[in-house]
């Protein structure tokens, strides 16, 4: 991003109100995330107001990094900043927006726009692949298509280029308005039209129409001739659509022959002939295109390394992008840049070496054809990039710390999301405390609880002291609430500074000793309270006498009081959830008269969040419903799946009638059959019960039911119907296989399924 505009103008542009106009600035660059400032220098910080985070919050920080320019929306003590300029807006997105709307009209070269309910990153990358490097195109980062990735994408338009490629997206009605006024679209490209997002919407209708509203403007706009659309549509947008009969022999070349692949190459195929002349060039990219990872892939690695795997391609925006993301997960780890160039294009190593020393690793490694690494690299955050030619996919695999070919995908960009659809449904100064006890529901505490700080969560909720003890020494700062604090766990929680929940007399004597004995005083405490769960927590009689103890000691101090809705999944009889906030609020009224200072009260979960809004009071407890999962259909139909588990088969084998498989030969074959032998079993959570047909995998897209017994290690399956073979993946759950399919198939919840996945099981984590 290079702007170039002088202050007085960008002042003007985005609307804003200064204390001076005589500013010699230049701003160059947009900068939103401090986490992301490689350079201050003609910086502009804008303050946006996400959901979970204030850019207002983070202006000091800003200021100490260098930035000296604030586009804000709410009044700033300037006296802390006295070298800072601080632009007022009303609204600082919308700020941001029309900056990117008049940066965009600079530029008269061609700006596609391509929309659609799937498949937009993959034909926006796919067409950019076919069309470099004939021509000069800048496109959007990865899946940047949001009110704030379209502004940005927008932002990153230059003068040295022949083409714009920008992705948008919408959620609900009103949105495309707003981002056709700032992409002003020469030709359009609409990729499907599927449920995603319905929900916002009135009807199908009104979900199409808000789409087909990108490209009312267009010179042409092209989707494929399975969409139908009617006369009058087809006329507003200029319709063209694009039938795959058509292009049959450039779709022969398509590396990809499933339906999805096919549709996404014939839109970037019929867009990139548009714009090429030269047939040849395309008869030889076409069989090239990538298979694309989205989304970036973090694993575990080995000597204590954080693995970045971003290999699909090396081009300098997605390299970029790359680097600004393992700045920000880094934290304090060292960062490595390991980089792998092939013989075409190792004249680009100068170039690619200036963008990576831009974000100051501690160590950069670039390799040509395949040559092995020889430095060794311990708990650092190591980022994989490299030309596809270089096979930097071998080097990925070489770091991975387990080769189980069984691994859980866990993916953050979903928790991201789901932790939006609820806080949507509640009160903007309502906090946030995410649950993250028992692995984090087994997708792994370290990552997801850093993940979650980085989202800007008030609060982390740990079962025992222990877990919060691990969070501490991988640098997380948060308050952490542990929920069943022991005796035997005091000292550890006064030494990290986590604050124990206290339930019972008893335990309240025991913490209050220790916390004499290591000479605390105001150590903060959470009081937990029993309104009907009949579990963990202080009976309301209990509670003159808790206020007495409180009172008179002054080691500790309240920082909330909370309790445990039993009930709240059941929307039919409200009566006992309701019986239960009744309580609560009776007792925490009476420790509010008798305590002369705040306290937070919280007693929703998940379930509570979705069904009884209305009693929020100062905090919630989010778990379950982080990880896509809700008893309310509407709330469900609003979530994205996070956690996904595959294998792959391992060996197939033909059985022959009346031979048997697995322990106590309790399956025997009835015809001859083929079976495949997959490496997941009850060790890895797969459990026994699932065993002679009652569990399964999915296979090329068919349910495959167990036979014999499960064992420890591995299971075997049914593929008579199947061409399957050995390494082909297998879907434990996912998309075929939800969770909810394989919990009813155990006669059990997702929570359980979730916390009984082995650790042994390699976790993967994708974020866009």
């Amino acid at each position: 991003m290079r702007l170039g505009i002088v202050y007085k103008e960008f002042v003007k542009q985005i609307e804003g109100t200064a204390e001076t106009s005589s500013s010699t600035i230049v701003i160059d660059q947009i900068v939103y995330d401090t986490r992301k400032i490689v350079s201050a220098d003609n910086s502009a910080f804008f303050a946006l107001e996400g959901e979970f985070r204030d850019g207002h919050d983070f202006i000091e920080n800003a200021y100490k990094k260098g930035i000296r320019l604030f586009v804000v929306s709410r009044k700033i003590d300037q006296i802390n900043f006295p070298k800072a300029h601080f632009i007022h807006v009303a609204n600082s997105l919308n700020a941001l927006q029309k900056l990117a709307s008049f940066h965009r009209s600079q530029f008269s070269y061609p700006v596609v726009a391509i929309t659609g309910s799937a498949g937009k990153t993959t034909v926006k990358e796919w067409l950019y692949h076919l069309l470099s490097p004939s021509l000069r195109v800048v496109r959007s980062p990865k899946s940047y298509n949001s009110q704030l990735g379209v502004a940005l994408s927008l932002l990153e338009l230059h003068a040295d280029c022949d083409l714009a490629l920008i992705e948008v997206g919408i959620s609900k009605p009103g949105e495309m308005q707003r981002l056709k006024e700032i992409v002003k679209p020469t030709i359009g490209v609409l990729t499907s039209f599927g449920r995603a997002h319905e929900e916002n919407f009135k009807s199908t209708e009104d979900h199409l129409q808000e789409k087909l509203e990108l490209f009312t403007h267009t010179q042409k706009t092209f989707f494929p001739n399975s969409i139908l659309l009617d006369a009058n549509q087809l006329k507003a947008i200029h319709g063209v659509a694009i039938k795959p009969e058509a292009f049959k022999k450039e779709l022969a070349l398509v590396p990809f022959q499933d339906q999805v692949g096919q549709t996404n190459a014939l839109l970037a195929i019929a867009l990139a002939k548009l714009f090429l002349e030269d047939s040849k060039h395309l008869k030889n990219t076409i069989p090239t295109l990538p298979q694309l990872a989205l989304r970036m892939e973090t694993f575990e690695g080995i000597n204590g390394n954080m693995i970045i795997n971003d290999t699909y391609n090396l081009d300098l925006d997605a390299l970029t992008h790359s680097l600004e993301y393992q700045m920000r997960v880094a934290g304090e780890r060292n960062r490595v840049v390991i980089i792998g160039l092939d013989e075409d294009n190792y004249f680009r190593k100068k170039e690619v070496e200036n963008v990576v020393k831009g974000f100051a690793p501690d160590q950069v490694v670039i390799i040509k054809n395949n040559e092995n690494i020889k430095q060794r690299f311990e708990n650092s955050v190591i980022l994989i990039k490299g030309t596809r030619k270089a096979d930097m996919q071998r080097f990925a695999r070489q770091f991975r710390l387990k080769n189980h070919k069984t691994f859980v995908e866990i993916d953050l960009s979903a928790v991201r999301h789901n932790m939006t659809v609820f806080k949507q449904q509640m009160a903007p100064k309502t906090k946030l405390l995410a649950m993250v006890k028992a692995q984090s529901y087994g997708s792994g505490v370290e990552k997801m609880a850093a993940f979650l700080e980085q989202q800007g969560v008030n609060y982390l909720g740990v079962a025992y002291a222990d877990e919060g003890v691990e969070l501490r020494k991988q640098g997380i700062k948060l308050p952490i609430l542990v929920m069943n604090a022991e005796e035997d766990g005091f000292e550890d929680c006064i030494n990290y500074e986590l604050e124990p929940a206290i339930y019972s007399l008893q335990q309240l004597d025991q913490f209050i000793k220790e916390l004499i004995f290591q000479g605390q005083i105001d150590y903060p405490v959470h009081l937990k309270l029993d309104t009907g769960m009949k579990r963990l927590g202080f009976e309301l009689s209990d509670i003159p006498r808790v206020c007495e103890i409180i009172k008179s000691q002054p080691e500790i101090k309240i920082k909330s009081v909370y309790s445990h809705l039993a009930d709240a999944d059941n929307r039919r009889d409200k009566r006992f959830t309701q019986h239960q906030i009744q309580k609560f609020n009776q007792a925490t009224h009476v420790l509010n008269q008798q305590l002369n200072y705040h306290f937070d009260r919280h007693i929703q979960n998940s379930e509570g969040i979705a069904n009884y809004p209305d009693a929020q009071f100062e905090m919630v407890r989010l778990g379950i419903g982080m990880y896509g999962i809700s008893s309310n259909p509407m709330v469900q139909l609003k979530l994205q799946p996070v956690m996904k588990w595959f294998s792959s088969i391992s060996q197939v084998k033909t059985l022959a009638k009346g031979e048997s498989v697995g322990y106590n030969r309790t399956f025997i074959a009835e015809k001859e059959m083929k079976i495949a032998i997959v490496p997941v079993g009850y060790a890895d959570g797969f459990r026994r019960s699932l065993g002679n047909g009652k569990g399964g995998v999915v296979i090329h897209s068919t349910f495959c039911p167990t036979v014999g017994r499960v064992c420890m290690d591995m299971i075997m399956v049914d593929v008579t119907k199947l061409h399957a073979k050995e390494g082909d993946k297998v879907e434990i759950i996912g998309t075929k296989q939800t969770i909810q399919k394989f919990a009813d198939a155990m006669n059990t919840i997702p929570y359980e399924v979730m916390t009984s996945i082995s650790k042994r099981v390699h976790r993967v984590y994708l974020e866009d």
